[in-house]
């Protein structure tokens, strides 16, 4: 059994969300601490259309955000990301798009026991690759790849049971309040925001391992 269990609230999308899972996997290696691992859905563009959306514009448009604070928060944000080990390429990586059958997929994967390799090739197929994970035929590549049944996964991408359990999964979500991603939830009750260090969830892991944790949320 393991010792702790954490829920990973994220989009699949969301540039912070690999960046803090990393961090957290490091923790974990670096307590050596077993985790089960369960990932909650979290769209931030749930409208987006089929195409996406270039991701300047997007900023532009949605944060009326400059040239130089794009600028700006990219360096930031690759930095993290380098610091924590993880490729996001920009030269490929120019669109959001709606990760809703992304979503259904790696939920469809949690049944197979593939749901972490499921969640790393997404993250390297998009971050790394720009590839368009709102396509089907790249999100059935990808389960073929890890020797998954695509007949199976193609069901899986239009079922309505897949659709009503990852409501039940997005109601779970929404039990938080929360207003951004990545957050975690351990043990069933105690939330954590932020992509935060490898450091701050050595000590969150600490505290939940000698009962010393409580609700809480760090920004």
């Amino acid at each position: 059994m393991s010792a702790i269990k954490v829920e990973v609230i994220h989009d699949i999308v969301c540039s912070w969300c690999p960046i803090a899972y990393s961090n957290l996997q490091q923790a974990l290696r670096n307590l050596a601490i077993a985790a089960d691992i369960y990932f909650l859905p979290y769209e931030l563009n749930p409208d987006m259309g089929t195409m996406g959306e270039e991701i300047d514009y997007h900023l532009e448009r949605r944060y009326q955000w400059n040239e130089v604070r794009r600028q700006s928060y990219r360096s930031h944000l690759l930095t993290a990301a380098k610091q924590a080990g993880v490729c996001i390429d920009f030269a490929k990586r120019s669109h959001y798009y709606n990760s809703n059958k992304a979503h259904r997929l790696l939920h469809w994967c949690e049944s197979q026991c593939k749901q972490q390799a499921m969640n790393k090739l997404l993250i390297d197929a998009y971050f790394k690759h720009g590839l368009d994970i709102s396509n089907a035929q790249v999100l059935l590549d990808l389960a073929e790849s890890l020797g998954l049944d695509r007949p199976q996964a193609a069901q899986a991408l239009s079922s309505n049971d897949i659709k009503q359990q990852l409501l039940i999964k997005k109601s779970r979500v929404q039990e938080f309040e929360l207003s951004s991603v990545p957050a975690f939830i351990f043990n069933e009750h105690s939330l954590v925001t932020g992509s935060n260090s490898v450091d701050y969830f050595e000590q969150t892991i600490k505290d939940l391992t000698t009962n010393q944790a409580s609700f809480h949320v760090a920004n």
